[in-house]
Order: structure tokens, then sequence, then C-alpha cells
């Protein structure tokens, strides 16, 4: 109860400030930024990029661009920190896909299960055309923000449980799986014969102590920090999934920037999005918050390639069917701009 009011009077004091002076609020240039991660830049990507942020524009500016970092949800959930920078109550914020969709669906077209090959092939993807492109069209979109890039979440998903190993589409059968409450990671599940359980984060341990859920999907950096390998006896690299965060600014915080600040802003961005694909993964390599510290604690293997096929072959027809079921011509449009972008990324090669 006192977390509760504690983040309902910190969030109080923010809006009063900007009701009350909003010309003072953004002369002086201080950028509120919530996220809903630990506040240790070496612990998760999103801190990584907070950190990494808020020192490069505080340096770069003279001291003239405060950045003012609020993470844990001292603020509200992900989605109430969307709300706030559309509103001008934070300046910045960066938001899960799941968070992200209530506001703008067509997020639902990056849920093409098993569409990327290696991890270098999501960094074209979202520094090139195709990031460009989502960014431009969350912006005309969603009234009040604006996107200026995707940070990494920890990589691709794995799959947990607590039932059996995951080596075939029949282990699949029968597994209450939690998703976000969107629509897409319901269907990949459904597709892969298990049972989608949309369920919020913060209700995702005890859900998996308590047995209400058998398992649940993220990257391993976010299975390592929220310690699911305490309740979770299996982990399966499925790789099926990369959903990055979206960054974005409030619009009229910075349109009103200098054009010098608002460049510093976005090499600031691209330098924070360098450090938490960084962090993420020498997380995934550390011995003991990565994969092989968790392989001490957890069952773990990967799916054959043979297998990962069927998967794939069982997954995105669903994904691609509910894309232009639910998110119209401009969905149809992006989902495409998306599969041929990952194609050309994953056939890429470094410095070739």
């Amino acid at each position: 109860m006192r977390q509760t009011i504690t983040k309902i009077s910190a969030i109080s004091l923010l809006a009063a400030s900007v009701i009350a002076t909003p010309m003072q609020a953004f002369a002086e240039k201080v950028i509120r930024f919530g996220h809903d991660n630990k506040a240790d830049v070496m612990e998760n990507p999103a801190h990584a990029f907070a950190g990494v942020f808020k020192n490069i524009v505080e340096s770069a500016s003279n001291g003239e661009i405060k950045v003012e970092v609020y993470p844990s949800n001292q603020l509200g959930s992900a989605k109430e920190h969307v709300q706030q920078v559309k509103d001008g109550i934070i300046q910045a914020t960066l938001t899960s896909t799941g968070a992200l969709s209530s506001y703008y669906p067509r997020i639902g077209v990056l849920d093409v299960a098993f569409a990327f090959g290696h991890n270098a092939a999501t960094y074209d993807v979202f520094d090139g055309k195709f990031g460009k492109t989502l960014a431009q069209d969350i912006d005309a979109s969603v009234d009040g923000v604006k996107v200026l890039g995707f940070p990494d979440t920890g990589g691709f998903f794995s799959v947990t449980n607590s039932v059996r190993p995951i080596e075939t589409l029949d282990d699949f059968k029968g597994i209450r799986i939690r998703t976000m409450t969107l629509p897409s990671h319901q269907k990949i599940i459904q597709s892969l014969g298990g049972e989608a359980y949309p369920l919020a984060w913060g209700e995702v341990y005890s859900s998996l102590q308590t047995g209400v859920i058998d398992g649940q999907m993220n990257p391993i950096p976010t299975v390592s920090f929220a310690k699911f390998n305490e309740v979770q006896q299996y982990l399966t690299l499925t790789n099926h999934l990369f959903a990055p965060y979206t960054f974005m600014m409030n619009e009229d915080f910075f349109a009103g920037l200098t054009e010098q600040e608002q460049k510093i802003i976005r090499y600031a961005t691209h330098s924070g999005i360098v450090a938490s694909r960084g962090v993420a993964r020498a997380i995934e390599a550390s011995e003991d918050r990565g994969l092989a510290g968790l392989k001490s604690k957890m069952k773990v293997n990967s799916i054959s390639p043979d297998e990962r096929e069927k998967f794939r072959k069982a997954a995105e027809p669903a994904i691609v069917k509910h894309v232009e079921a639910t998110l119209g011509q401009e969905g149809v449009e992006l989902l495409t701009l998306f599969r041929n972008e990952v194609a050309s990324a994953n056939d890429s090669l470094y410095l070739n």
C-alpha cells in the first residue's frame, strides 16, 4: 500500500509541476524519463540505455539539458508511461510492444514467429528502412509522441515451463504459457499447441510459483533477473520472437529543442541502443546471470533446425492471417516490408 501511495504521489507532483508551469518546465529542458526496470546499467538493457542516454545528453549539452530517470515503475506501468509522455507529464519512456499495442495495434506485425536468423539481423532491420518506416507510422498514429529508436529488450524470446522439456510441437500441447496482452502473442502459442494465458508482468512470478500458469516466454536476461529459475524447471531456446523497446519522447518537447539539442538527443539515443544490445549480449554470456548460469539451475535445450522449421510453419501463417484480418491494408503493407527486410538481413554477412 505504501509503495502505491508513493507512486501516486510522485505522479501527482510531476503532473502538478507540468500543469502549473508548463512553459517553465520546458524552458528548464528537463527530460523526465520513466521505465519499468531496475536502476542498474549492468542489470538490464533498459537501464543500460537510460544510463548511457542520460550521461551523453547531460555532458554533450554542458548540463543545459537534465535527464531525470525514474526506473522500476516509480511513475506507473509501461502503458501509463506512454500516456504520461503523450500528456507531457514526463518527456520520455521505453515501452514494450505489449504496452504500446493499445495505442498502436500495428506493432503486432513484429510478431511473425521464427522470422529472424540471428541477432545481427535484428540490428539491420530496426536501424534501417523498416525501423524508420515504423517510427514514422507510430508518430503519425499516436498523438503527442516522437519515436527516436528501438533499443534491445534482451534478445530473442525463449520458453520456460515446469511440465516437460519442449523439443517438438507435441511437447507444447496443453502447457499454459503466459503471454503479454497481445493477440498476436496468444496466436503464436495457440498455433504451437499450447494454451495462451495473458497476464500482467507483475503477476507472472507468483502465478508460476502457484501453478496458475505452467510457463512463460521472455529473453534470457529477463528469465535471469526475474529469477524464473526458482519456479521453472525447463528452458527451451526457441528464439521465436524479437520484440524491441520503443524509445519515445513528448512531441512538443522534442520540437521545442534547438537543432543542435535535437542532434544530441539523436546520437545519445543511438549510443544508448548500442549499449542496450551490448548489455543484453553480455548478460546472455555471463556465467552467473546468463545462459551458463541458468544451465546449472534448469534443464536447457535448443530445438533442432528441422523442428524449428516445423514450429515456423505452424506459427507464421497464424500471424499473417491475424494481421490481414485485424490491421487493415496499412498493417499488411507494413508486414510485407518487415518480412522483406528481415529476409534481406538474414542473408547479409558482416563486412561482406
